[in-house]
């Protein structure tokens, strides 16, 4: 069976590799790290080295056996684009994408170097969205790697947002989500630099998802932004529903 998310965006997780290593400030608090060293106390065996990188060839064909249709985060515990990551596994993780063509796959990366780096030898499946992380003004140059590889769908996640982010560049974006930190530590967001954001989407017309406020009660602050919740979707997604 898949394995069921919570995450508001997504319907379920796929983790091919787990672990990762921090390269920005939105690492900082890391849930997935968090998460492998609650998972390795439980035994499983794919934490059994913690939140170091690991490839795991028994969960590279599962989408292939999940018959229902759905969205599919992959990596929630990892980076699909992370250095050490082979070529050749990251192209049988596309493979595998490709050949569960009834899902669709929502691939996330903060190593955006590196994803525009290998688009020249990926072939894209229509079902794949490529994502990358932008938590601040900082690393905003992540979005113009993706505004150039040859993905169907270009999404940006946008959380945790640690600061004002001006004037971006959203042409040939299909998504933009939204949200605060949230966990031990969280670091507090700003309702003007959220409300900004979602005017530069209004403005360019991409769609726009408010997924929470975040803190470290952040069921108890909620994902309403101006008395609603912002669930959008991707164009084509949405006319297709």
């Amino acid at each position: 069976m898949a394995n069921h998310s919570s995450i508001e965006w997504t319907e379920s997780t796929w983790n091919p590799l787990t672990g990762c290593t921090k390269i920005s400030a939105g690492c900082k608090n890391c849930y997935a790290e968090r998460m492998s060293k609650r998972l390795r106390a439980m035994g499983q065996p794919h934490y059994a080295g913690g939140f170091r990188l690991a490839l795991h060839e028994d969960s590279l064909e599962l989408p292939l056996s999940w018959k229902k249709p759905q969205m599919i985060f992959v990596n929630s515990m990892s980076d699909l684009f992370h250095k050490n990551v082979p070529m050749a596994f990251i192209q049988r993780v596309f493979d595998v994408m490709r050949r569960a063509d009834w899902h669709q796959f929502q691939v996330l990366t903060k190593r955006a170097d590196r994803l525009l780096e290998l688009d020249p030898v990926l072939d894209w499946p229509a079902n794949v969205w490529m994502g990358v992380s932008v938590e601040n003004a900082e690393v905003a140059g992540r979005i113009d790697c993706l505004r150039n590889i040859h993905a169907r769908i270009k999404f940006l996640s946008i959380e945790p947002l640690l600061g004002p982010i001006a004037e971006m560049n959203l042409h040939g974006i299909d998504w933009v989500i939204v949200g605060g930190e949230s966990g031990p530590g969280a670091r507090p967001m700003d309702r003007k630099w959220v409300v900004d954001i979602r005017k530069q989407c209004l403005a360019a017309r991409v769609p726009f998802f408010f997924k929470q406020w975040g803190g470290v009660r952040k069921t108890k602050a909620g994902r309403e932004l101006d008395g609603r919740t912002w669930d959008e979707l991707p164009r084509i997604i949405a006319a297709a529903t």
